[in-house]
């Protein structure tokens, strides 16, 4: 099923219900698509040997973060996790790769099965992993080592933003992980700061540079930072250091962008500190700008070649002028649309550019150029 052609799926189910029954061939199909759907998160060959439901696939942790977070509870010591809230067992089988004996705990009978089937396919030579189906309000961890809580942050209706609506509650998974001395909460990566408490470590995780996810880590020691930016597949890391702001100045011949991570952290500061002489465009916006180019994991870089007040008709004689026909619209800051202004500009020639969308010392701005390579 891995090469299963959508375009065809009624012929196949055609041809299969000769030999299968009828429920046989629907649910094999269903699981053909789920695959395909999952195949951005855990890559062709692990997606294509798991089994999923719907809100697995959407709700599972992406393998490569789920590989860093088992690494990091190793790194911590951790012998023995019991993962609450298991699903589909993503989490669970990083963990067995890892060299970790995971107990999974989930209340949906199906959801166990599936996971069951998920570890002993994909970490078959891992140490101890089994499943549980309980209710983990009310499952018994007192033994447990290690905990990772990863509450339900989705409904019928869509996404979950208050996190004491969560299932279970944030609170109490934060109660939980403090009774077993070592673990850790997946949270959405919006969660406002002032929620996260003084004896956690909050870290947000980008992968390719987007954000996926933060978690709450909890460890017997004091924790080792407040906030922490973890950028995937490199597995760079920023932790916060107290700094203050940069201060503004005016455009340089270089714009960082931070990794959204980076952003989400709070830690525009410590990304800007190995940036000679950077400061922040604007006050209110999360772009730096500096006069040397100097690679850093943190931040992408563009060479700007004209900064100049946001005006459309301006922007669309410069664009004719250069024969610009790939334009990538970048915003911060501003409530123009990329898509709306790439209708309005009309692209016509072979040369690339970008554009970002911002405010520069409180005024709209567009600032032109490209991405600089070091």
């Amino acid at each position: 099923m891995r090469d299963h052609d959508p375009a065809r799926e009624l012929a196949l189910a055609t041809r299969l219900r000769r030999d299968h029954p009828a429920a046989l061939v629907s649910a094999a199909l269903g699981q053909a698509r789920l695959r395909q759907r999952a195949v951005a998160k855990f890559g062709a060959e692990d997606a294509g040997r798991m089994y999923f439901t719907p809100n697995g696939v959407e709700q599972a942790t992406r393998g490569a973060v789920a590989a860093h977070r088992a690494a990091r509870f190793r790194s911590l010591g951790a012998t023995r996790v019991t993962d609450l809230c298991c699903g589909i067992g993503g989490d669970a089988v990083e963990l067995a790769r890892a060299g970790i004996a995971v107990t999974g705990v989930d209340l949906d009978p199906l959801t166990c099965e599936i996971a069951t089937a998920n570890l002993r396919t994909l970490a078959p030579e891992g140490p101890q992993a089994t499943v549980v189906c309980a209710d983990v309000a009310t499952y018994d961890a007192g033994d447990a080592q290690a905990l990772f809580v990863d509450p339900a942050r989705r409904r019928g209706s869509g996404r979950i933003f208050d996190p004491e609506a969560y299932s279970p509650p944030l609170s109490w998974a934060l109660d939980a992980v403090r009774r077993a001395g070592l673990g850790a909460v997946k949270i959405a990566p919006g969660v406002p700061h002032e929620l996260v408490p003084p004896d956690f470590t909050a870290e947000w995780i980008s992968y390719e540079g987007d954000v996926k996810e933060a978690v709450l880590w909890h460890t017997p020691d004091a924790p080792d930072a407040t906030r922490r930016a973890t950028l995937l597949p490199s597995g760079a890391t920023l932790a916060a250091q107290g700094l203050p702001d940069p201060a503004v100045r005016e455009p340089g011949r270089y714009l960082y962008e931070p990794d959204g991570a980076v952003i989400r952290a709070h830690l525009v500061a410590e990304a800007a500190r190995d940036l000679p002489g950077a400061g922040l465009i604007d006050e209110t916006i999360a772009y730096l700008t500096a006069d040397e180019l100097r690679e850093t994991p943190f931040a992408t870089a563009y060479e700007i070649t004209d900064v100049l007040p946001f005006h459309l008709k301006r922007l669309k004689a410069l664009l004719r002028e250069r024969e610009i026909g790939v334009l990538t619209v970048k915003k911060r800051g501003s409530a123009v649309e990329p898509e709306e202004l790439r209708r309005k500009v009309k692209l016509r020639g072979r040369n690339e550019l970008t554009v970002v969308l911002t405010r520069v010392a409180g005024a709209p701005a567009m600032l032109l150029g490209h991405r600089a390579r070091p």
